[in-house]
């Protein structure tokens, strides 16, 4: 199956080379402030396949969270099960709309998207030191009738050798998102660098600033094979305010 989705987007995090993630442990965070859901961009083009990186928390890599009563959500900023953790940062929503590239890339209402990132320490639950309980900034939407699912979420950091990402999973239904079904897409979504230079003026933010300083979105290891052009996020919003970003990705 063929199917694509577009990213409503914001500012997000990098990480270290490889993909890999070290973090801190966060606590409370604010509320996202309201956003309106924009309409998606037209593509014409497949969104290049990505690593899934070593913390997808899908069963691939050590854990599977994919399985578990909880992970179908909007809001990822909290921990849920057993662990009650919210993850500080500057508000993030992330509205996404599938698209299917087998059929014009219309809009693919029924698919599920599994979306992860790093918290504001550069962190992944789950995996990171001091994290392995949590389970914060992870979750799972089924799209609507116009190919559309929305996350609220948190500005992610940007760690060690690794381009501002997101990491994205598209199933073709929310049962084989919870049930080990087939994915159809696994991709990473890259955030524009003068919303993150913003935001990391933020407290919290402060080791994103040298990290960022150090990689470049051509010459990521990941986004450097086209230079990010079909992953990268239009991002609208303030800090004060919270972000929204919007990106289309066919896939």
């Amino acid at each position: 199956m063929a199917g694509g989705f577009s990213l409503l987007g914001l500012a997000a995090c990098s990480g270290p080379s490889s993909d890999m993630e070290e973090a801190a442990t966060p606590s409370s965070s604010p509320a996202p402030s309201s956003t309106t859901r924009s309409s998606s961009d037209t593509v014409d083009t497949v969104v290049p396949d990505e690593t899934a990186g070593p913390y997808p928390g899908d069963g691939s890599n050590g854990p599977d969270l994919l399985e578990g009563s909880g992970i179908v959500r909007s809001d990822i900023r909290s921990s849920f099960d057993t662990a009650t953790t919210t993850a500080k940062g500057v508000p993030l929503t992330i509205n996404l709309t599938v698209t299917d590239s087998s059929d014009g890339y219309a809009a693919l209402s029924g698919a599920a998207v599994y979306l992860w990132q790093c918290d504001r320490e550069g962190g992944y639950s789950m995996y990171s030191e001091g994290l392995e309980q949590e389970n914060y900034l992870r979750g799972v939407q089924e799209t609507d009738q116009g190919g559309t699912v929305s996350f609220t979420s948190i500005f992610p950091a940007c760690y060690m050798g690794r381009w501002l990402h997101i990491h994205v999973e598209v199933y073709a239904s929310l049962s084989d998102a919870t049930n080990d079904g087939p994915i159809v897409k696994t991709s990473q979504i890259a955030l524009p660098e003068a919303v993150c230079s913003t935001v990391y003026e933020e407290k919290g933010y402060e080791q994103s600033v040298q990290n960022m300083a150090q990689v470049s979105l051509t010459r990521d290891n990941v986004f450097g094979d086209d230079g990010g052009v079909h992953q990268l996020a239009t991002v609208t919003g303030s800090v004060a305010k919270g972000y929204t970003a919007n990106l289309t990705i066919g896939v």
